[in-house]
């Protein structure tokens, strides 16, 4: 059975910690739209950090790992499930790099 938005919303919260706020939307093409934001930091003035990526299981596995690398960098001694996977999630990134020319 196909997990619901409202649980794949639930289970994501779990995932990113207490300083997260997920939401999760549909794009144009009616795909999961994953978005991250911190509850503490600010970018653009007033609107708070965020990050969101589209697209079923790839698009909830890149927002999460631009929130892991937020909390990384911006909150270090934050304790979050998601920091499980940094290891994962800094190969992701070292692969995607080699892939895009440069």
């Amino acid at each position: 059975m196909v997990a619901s938005r409202s649980a794949r919303e639930r289970r994501a919260g779990v995932q990113a910690g207490p300083l997260a706020r997920v939401k999760i939307d549909l794009d144009g093409d009616q795909q999961f739209l994953y978005r991250i934001s911190c509850t503490t930091c600010v970018a653009r003035g007033r609107s708070p950090w965020s990050t969101h990526r589209a697209g079923g299981d790839n698009g909830f596995m890149a927002a999460m790992d631009r929130w892991t690398f937020h909390l990384v960098e911006k909150h270090p001694g934050e304790d979050a499930p998601c920091l499980a996977f940094l290891a994962e999630a800094q190969q992701r990134l070292h692969e995607k790099r080699e892939q895009t020319p440069g």
